[in-house]
């Protein structure tokens, strides 16, 4: 299982945000670039951008920082948040960033995710945001009532290469991720998932590998590594067992 730091970008600093609520930030770095750097030098081998302004937004803000990030860090970088264009995923790919993930634009239109998959095989992952079992849209602001596995599987058909799965509930309370859900949402679905939310530990990190589902390929964690809480180095470490 590969770890993937997390940095999300709001006014072009990096910041955390506590259940997806856009009043309750901190702010950890005003420099994405160095906090990317530090990633890459204590093993990360993908790093997990979210635009934050872009996500609420709706297209993108943040971009010189990602760009900054993906010529500093020098290791492949995922990006979400205010993609709501085929035009938009060729800009991101063409800053450096090796797969992006689409959020409010594949559940609204989910079309969207069959053409983005046609242009760039391999490069679309969708991001799966779930509060109270339903998937949330537009930066977290709005849910919708639609079953996520129902989703997953239907963006599978349409040529997906993975959800990035995240329980809104847990992210940024430093509370452990509900491992319960996230193993019933990956048994039950056919593409590789990205667990993202509430990792507070490396104990965290062992948990989910102890689930032993095979096709939860990553998780993600934010500010438990701001936070000092956890050292990514040992976390990558044993991940990979």
């Amino acid at each position: 299982m590969r770890i993937l730091p997390a940095i999300d970008l709001m006014d072009g600093k990096v910041v955390r945000l506590r259940k997806g609520d856009y009043a309750a930030k901190t702010v950890y770095a005003d420099d994405p670039a160095e906090v990317a750097r530090r990633f890459a030098a204590a093993g990360a081998e993908i790093i997990h951008l979210v635009d934050l302004d872009g996500a609420k937004a709706g297209y993108p803000v943040n971009t010189d920082a990602i760009r900054a990030i993906s010529d500093a860090a020098q290791i492949p970088v995922e990006v979400g948040g205010g993609i709501r264009d085929v035009e938009t995923i060729g800009a991101y790919l063409d800053l450096g960033a090796t797969q992006v993930v689409l959020g409010t634009a594949a559940i609204e239109r989910p079309d969207f995710v069959l053409a983005a998959a046609d242009l760039y095989p391999d490069r679309i992952w969708v991001g799966l945001d779930c509060k109270d079992g339903k998937p949330a849209t537009k930066g977290w602001l709005a849910t919708v009532d639609l079953d996520p596995v129902e989703l997953a599987e239907r963006y599978a058909a349409m040529g997906a290469a993975g959800i990035v799965y995240t329980d809104i509930a847990t992210d940024g309370m430093m509370a452990g991720p509900n491992l319960a859900g996230l193993a019933d949402f990956a048994r039950r679905v056919s593409l590789p998932v990205t667990a993202s939310g509430g990792v507070s530990s490396v104990a965290d990190i062992q948990a989910i590998v102890a689930l032993g589902v095979p096709n939860i390929t990553g998780a993600i964690i934010g500010r438990a590594l701001y936070d000092g809480a956890v050292d990514l180095a040992e976390a990558i470490a044993r991940a990979k067992g």
